[in-house]
């Protein structure tokens, strides 16, 4: 009775919605808010390995193939702010900040050896805690040589592998400070040392965002400022001049890393800023040599391809992606 009784008032109602010339307007306010899906949104995680708090990105269907974006020096897990969305609609993705990056723990030189294989061991124990038993993982810089002591340590473990001038060959190694950081390889002395600390100032930081960038509009400054802000804690660059001189055993290593690429045949994507000033277009090409499932990309730009070609390189991914074994 009570809906009879107010029947004129309900139809002129009707009436206005469907007649005023607010009327889009109007139903907007009536429509059901959209919310996104957990699956959509990226989650900003922490966890505890060995003691040591590792921060890490996470976004995607759990129960989707995982991707694992390892970043490269100075940066951290920020630098797939924008690949991140692309690759997270199909895949699960997870990008960690090493010890000493990002937001990750950066503990004292004297509780923790600043080394590649150091390091490598505290990203082990990150896939286990997460119990990550497949996954495709994407390196670059110094993340190439973390990365690829977890794949030879865990070969059964990894799909597939994107390399982002993440080298694996000398040849593909450029003189990186006017023979400076070689002199402190073969040398460690205190004067050695001294010499290359300018690799770690905001100018080290900005030529490695910038060199070989055609269009340097396309360099976002967020990452160059956030990576300077880290990089520039009490302490910082002692750790980072311990891991820099580390760098040399990596080198030693190429052979092993280069023997699981013919031994294992992992499917490879090398897509890589053909002007980098640290790795050259060979250390991209010999990949091939030696793993026959490989596409190489070049694109024409710099270290941080992901700055000024994301788009592009998020395409080719999952394109590669799609032809994994799940």
């Amino acid at each position: 009775m009570k809906t009879i009784k107010h029947l004129p008032e309900i139809l002129v109602i009707v009436l206005l919605l469907f007649f005023h010339p607010l009327r889009a307007e109007i139903t907007y306010y009536f429509k059901k808010p959209t919310i996104m899906k957990n699956d959509e949104a990226v989650h900003y995680r922490n966890i505890k390995v060995k003691g040591i708090n590792i921060f890490y990105r996470e976004a995607g269907p759990k129960d989707a193939p995982v991707i694992l974006l390892m970043h490269g020096y100075p940066t951290s897990s920020f630098m797939f702010r924008n690949l991140i969305p692309v690759l997270s609609k199909k895949y699960h993705v997870i990008a960690p900040d090493m010890p000493g990056f990002g937001f990750s723990d950066a503990p004292a030189r004297e509780n923790y050896a600043y080394t590649f294989d150091n390091i490598a061991n505290t990203m082990q124990g990150f896939i286990d805690e997460l119990t990550l038993k497949r996954f495709t993982i994407y390196i670059f810089d110094y993340g190439a040589p973390v990365g690829l002591r977890l794949a030879v340590k865990n070969p059964d473990r990894i799909t597939g592998i994107i390399t982002q001038n993440g080298n694996a060959y000398e040849q593909g190694l450029l003189d990186w400070s006017h023979g400076l950081v070689k002199a402190y390889w073969e040398h460690d002395t205190q004067e050695n040392r001294d010499k290359v600390r300018a690799f770690f100032t905001p100018e080290g930081t900005n030529f490695q965002y910038h060199e070989g960038v055609t269009d340097k509009s396309l360099v976002s400054p967020d990452g160059i400022f956030q990576d300077q802000q880290l990089m520039d804690r009490p302490g910082n660059v002692e750790k980072q001049l311990d891991l820099l001189l580390d760098y040399r055993t990596n080198i030693k290593l190429y052979p092993v890393f280069q023997k699981y690429f013919r031994d294992r045949k992992p499917p490879i994507l090398a897509v890589w800023g053909d002007k980098d000033p640290y790795f050259s277009p060979p250390g991209a090409e010999g990949f091939k040599k030696d793993d026959p499932n490989t596409t190489v990309k070049f694109y024409d730009t710099g270290h941080f391809a992901l700055e000024t070609h994301g788009k592009e390189i998020g395409q080719d991914i999952l394109k590669f992606m799609a032809k994994l074994p799940k």
